[in-house]
Formats: C-alpha cells, structure tokens, sequence
C-alpha cells in the first residue's frame, strides 16, 4: 500500500499541527499495546495512526478527548454540595456575631442606586500625574 499523507489526513483535521499531535498519541496508544483498526502491512505506528485517521476508523474528536485526558494532571470530580440547613446555621452564627460586634454599622453594599453610584463617581477625583509612570 502507498503511504499515507498529511493530504490524506487535512480533510478529517483541519489543523497540521492539531494532526501530528493527535497521530503521536496514537502512535504512543499503539505501542503501549492498543489495538489497531487497520491492517499493518509491515508499517510502523506512526504511520498506522496516520492512516486510521486517513480512513476515519477513529474519531478525532475521541483522539482529542483522550489526548487532553493523559495531559491532565489533576481531574476536578463533582462533590455533593454540603447540606442546605447546616450552611444555613454557620452563617447564622457569623451574622449573628458580626451584628453584636457593630450594631451602629448598618451598611447595605449591594444596595445602592444608579443616581447614587453615578454621584459617587462625579466626586472622585483624578490622581495626580508624574513622571514615574
């Protein structure tokens, strides 16, 4: 069989480089033991990677995704969020302290309007110029 090209491969990946990166890790897949989809016909891996993609008996969405999974070193797992009443009681024991400490401060500061924050912003003034920057 002729040997495979990049020409053969640019129509399933668009990208040449997106393509070496995904025809190395098949190949590295290959010789850790994977199973191939083609026949070898005495080809090295390289080159049997790049023709199961020429062919298309692999995705190369799949190749992407297993590729970005072996670069991975740390995989965030979803965890059941803590009880909804128990972080309810611990901010209610914050608040409750933080209200005894300052019970005159009585400061909403998600709670300002527009003619209030655009008053604000007219009444500060520009810093100084120099030099040093």
């Amino acid at each position: 069989m002729a040997r495979v090209t990049v020409e053969d491969c640019i129509d399933k990946v668009d990208n040449r480089f997106e393509l070496v990166l995904l025809a190395g890790h098949r190949a590295r897949q290959i010789s850790q033991g994977a199973a191939i989809t083609v026949n070898r016909d005495n080809d090295k891996n390289p080159v049997v990677a790049l023709r199961e993609i020429a062919e298309e008996t692999l995705s190369p969405g799949d190749l992407k995704e297993d590729l970005i999974h072996s670069l991975q070193r740390h995989v965030e797992v979803d965890e059941p969020e803590a009880e909804a009443p128990e972080l309810i009681d611990q901010a209610d024991a914050t608040t409750a302290n933080a209200s005894d400490d300052r019970e005159d401060d009585n400061i909403a500061f998600d709670r300002m309007s527009e003619e209030d924050l655009l008053a604000g912003i007219e009444g500060l003034v520009a810093p100084e110029k120099s030099d040093d920057y």
